[in-house]
């Protein structure tokens, strides 16, 4: 009876591998240009990106052919969206966040300041209906999106000085992402959104006298300590950040379903890998930020609150002026509100 058992485990297993063979064997070969907001060279995201183009391959059996392009390659970064919609560029990797100029909403499936951390954020758009949403959005713009990479948190920012108080942070030029420049402003600091690339170069210039970016082994790959000896944490502005593959609508449906499945379960693969691989790099590169000279601070109870205070006022008005900001915040604030009892009970404090 165990023989005949194992021979029948055998018999299916050939027939699901058959079967995935018959199909790849079918779908037509789809050829797509995708271009990275983020570098090959950038730690942690670039590797993902990367990752994410040759499991799809492997997966597909090569019938989805996805070429990978380096930031600027196709065209500037800060288009890509525009490229996307109107069919010029197949896909882009990037994050939802960056598209805030098209509709604030996109911002809240990025990330949100004194958010979720990844099991709950990850709970809300897998289970709660956030990706949903998001996927809604992006339809408005002929663009198919696919969430594609989840990192741990980020790191509040570099300063070339000691900020001491809110009085400190008032006047100060900034770079800063998402939600989070929202509420820098409330506190008197000028915010700008550069991409990776550009960071350096203005820091250095003085063109800013700060910047957030990412986690510390991203942070150290862009040299920022060169500059900056300062550098703050919790980020409080992110504590887990998605990412997504974005797809002209046309391109998405020249995929066969099987296809489909395949872009999402490559993408859900690069999420756990964005996950486990973010988690376990961060030490090591807090301790070369250090014997580079830079300070690791920690935001007092007080800046905290300030920032929290900051942060409930720009939810509370982008609730008020945005339908698409109100609809996404409305659903994760109710999630958390019910999730709450489990996270309180569940996990140490």
């Amino acid at each position: 009876m165990r023989k005949l058992a194992k021979l029948g485990g055998l018999a299916v297993a050939a027939a699901v591998v058959l079967g995935v063979g018959a199909a790849n064997a079918e779908d037509k070969k789809v050829r797509v240009q995708m271009q990275s907001n983020f570098a090959s060279t950038l730690a942690l995201l670039g590797p993902n990106a990367n990752f994410t183009v040759d499991q799809i391959k492997k997966l597909s059996a090569g019938s989805i052919d996805i070429k990978f392009f380096e930031p600027g390659s196709l065209v500037p970064p800060g288009q890509s969206f525009d490229a996307v919609a109107s069919g010029a560029l197949d896909a882009a990797w990037a994050t939802p966040g960056y598209w805030t100029g098209k509709d604030i909403g996109f911002a809240v499936f990025s990330t949100v300041p004194f958010g979720p951390g990844i099991p709950e954020y990850l709970a809300w758009m897998k289970e709660g209906g956030g990706e949903k949403m998001m996927q809604a959005l992006y339809a408005k713009y002929d663009i198919h999106s696919v969430l594609c990479h989840l990192i741990p948190p980020e790191a509040s920012g570099w300063f070339r000085k000691e900020i001491k108080s809110v009085e400190d942070l008032k006047g100060l030029k900034m770079r800063f992402f998402g939600l989070g420049a929202n509420a820098m402003q409330k506190l008197g600091v000028s915010t700008q959104l550069l991409q990776a690339g550009e960071i350096f170069q203005a820091l250095q210039l003085g063109t800013i006298d700060a910047t957030e970016f990412s986690m510390p082994v991203m942070d150290l790959s862009l040299g920022f300590y060169q500059v900056a000896k300062f550098y703050y944490f919790p980020g409080w502005h992110q504590q887990a950040t998605f990412g997504d593959l974005m797809f002209n609508k046309k391109k998405w449906d020249q995929f066969s379903e099987t296809q489909k499945a395949i872009v999402v379960a490559a993408c859900d693969q690069t999420i756990l890998k964005g996950i486990s691989l973010g988690e376990s790099l961060q030490p090591k590169a807090m301790i070369e930020i250090e014997k580079k000279g830079v300070k690791l601070m920690t935001w007092s109870p007080e800046m905290l609150a300030a920032f929290e205070k900051a942060w409930n006022e720009v939810a509370a008005e982008q609730a008020a002026k945005s339908p698409e900001f109100k609809k996404a915040w409305d659903s994760l604030s109710a999630f958390r509100k019910e999730y709450k009892i489990w996270k309180d009970r569940a996990y140490l404090q």
